[in-house]
């Protein structure tokens, strides 16, 4: 059989099959294919024979596919260890982009000289021209050597259709991972193998603008065993940059010299995620808190301050009940916000002179409800409202944590549904968000107050998406389900928190 150097699987099996199938198909893909392979995803894709031409889809960048990813580069470390294997991810998207995958064709540092493909032909008279199809969706998406040669694997070679699969029954695998504008990573990278791959791999899915990839040398690489074997740097860095725009192009990549532990990542204000990896978990938690350091150096060491938030429904409260019966101290941000409201405090007079006196009771307190009347629907003057009252509640909370720090409490929780919004996150040393999907959240806040979805969902709209509270998050928290899974998750938060939190 002809080998070839290069070449190209197209996997066009349902996602939650190919873990089932892919190693009968990697190995016979590894007697035709000798030095790289590629391999593009696009799951249904069916050649007709019809005349019209298939498009790639977008898939979305969600659980299911972080856990193919891992299953296929780990399968192939096992069945093929002698391909270079590169998934591609330019159409797997994590964010709304009108661009369609492909809209050019994408630019391969090793174009394919075949492509090779799960797809059954049932119809054998059709073969030549179904085998043209697919190299014309092939040639449409990528550069490819001259007279790209298109093979079809031989049926039969997985026999998997009756085999279940236990995690097809698990629907949060198709709820859409996170992602960020700005992320950053840092390793030694040294002969890129399987478990760089992934690790680079899920940084391009969390990632929407830019990757910053610190890569170890000089002193850095003093505490290697070996250090003498590893690659030189700039061998390193040109098969990172090589493999990471074959597998997507449209992020922007920053290679730099690390030769600290913490490098751009303690600096650089845009970030806001940093992926690790079991061996380097510690060093991300030390970037972590060399940021809060520098971002937050008026904020004294203790108390340790965690911000908890989430939006309405989302089970915040439930969370914090739970951290109050564990002891930790709780400072209810709203209502020590409603105490601005009250005669005498500097809110009181500011709010009266901005919205007037018909916004009082009989007994001189201001009527919130006749306030909020004034503000419904009002962006201006909501803004007003704020402007005034968030700033007091700032105040009173800062005395709270410091009443907290007097008396010797070592670690406390501002529960504050509008954190982010106010723009409070410089009070707190981390943030916590509690989430769940806004289909449960819309039911548990019509329940919970006896108003229609239309209403509900008003009042969602008013506050920001788990989306951007999550870019702020240092740990996330979700109730969806019974209550002692929640417990579980917040006792297991607190734990890793103690080893994290630096001890005064």
């Amino acid at each position: 059989m002809v080998m070839f150097r290069t070449g190209i699987l197209v996997l066009t099996s349902p996602l939650s099959l190919i873990p089932l199938r892919i190693a009968p198909v990697l190995a016979a893909t590894a007697k035709i294919v000798k030095d790289i392979l590629y391999v593009h995803l696009h799951p249904g894709l069916a050649f007709t024979g019809n005349y019209i031409q298939p498009k790639p889809a977008c898939i979305p960048a969600n659980r299911e596919v972080s856990q193919l990813l891992s299953n296929l580069y780990t399968k192939s470390s096992n069945v093929c260890s002698h391909l270079d294997v590169r998934v591609v991810l330019s159409n797997i998207k994590n964010h709304s982009s009108a661009q369609q995958p492909f809209s050019s064709v994408q630019m391969l540092s090793e174009p394919p000289e075949v492509v090779l493909t799960d797809y059954r032909i049932t119809d054998l008279n059709q073969s030549n021209l179904v085998m043209q199809c697919l190299e014309k969706y092939t040639l449409g998406c990528y550069t490819c050597k001259p007279n790209l040669r298109a093979i079809f694997l031989p049926p039969g070679i997985d026999g998997t259709e009756s085999i279940s699969c236990p995690y097809m029954e698990d629907s949060s695998l198709y709820e859409n991972i996170p992602s960020y504008s700005d992320v950053v990573l840092g390793g030694t990278f040294d002969k890129l193998h399987t478990a760089h791959k992934i690790l680079l791999s899920m940084s391009c899915l969390l990632t929407e603008k830019r990757l910053l990839i610190g890569v170890a040398d000089g002193k850095l690489l003093n505490s290697k065993v070996l250090k003498e074997l590893i690659e030189p740097y700039q061998e390193r860095v040109e098969k990172l940059r090589k493999f990471l725009l074959d597998v997507n192009p449209a992020i922007q990549y920053d290679l730099v010299t690390l030769e600290d532990p913490y490098g751009p990542a303690i600096t650089d204000p845009n970030l806001n995620c940093i992926v690790v990896s079991d061996e380097t978990q510690k060093g991300g938690e030390a970037v972590n808190r060399k940021r809060q350091e520098n971002n937050n150096p008026k904020i004294p060491p203790a108390p340790y301050v965690i911000g908890l938030t989430g939006s309405t429904g989302s089970g915040k409260t439930a969370v914090a009940q739970i951290l109050q019966k564990m002891g930790v101290t709780i400072i209810a941000a709203d209502q020590v916000g409603h105490e601005t409201y009250k005669p005498g405090n500097a809110a009181y007079q500011r709010i009266l002179q901005e919205f007037g006196q018909d916004i009082l009771r009989k007994d001189g307190t201001i009527d919130r409800s006749a306030l909020g009347k004034i503000i419904f629907g009002d962006d201006e003057k909501l803004k007003c409202l704020t402007d005034i009252v968030w700033p007091e509640t700032a105040t009173l909370v800062k005395q709270r944590i410091t009443e907290a720090g007097a008396e010797g409490k070592p670690v406390c929780v501002v529960d504050a549904a509008l954190l982010l919004e106010a723009g409070w996150i410089d009070m707190v040393h981390e943030v916590w968000v509690v989430i769940v999907p806004e289909e449960e959240a819309l039911e548990r806040i019509m329940m919970r107050d006896n108003i229609s979805e239309e209403d509900a969902k008003k009042r969602l709209a008013s506050q920001w998406t788990n989306v951007q509270r999550v870019q702020h998050a240092n740990v996330v928290l979700c109730t969806l389900w019974e209550p002692q899974v929640t417990e579980k998750q917040v006792q297991k938060a607190w734990q890793l928190l103690q080893k994290r939190r630096p001890l005064c």
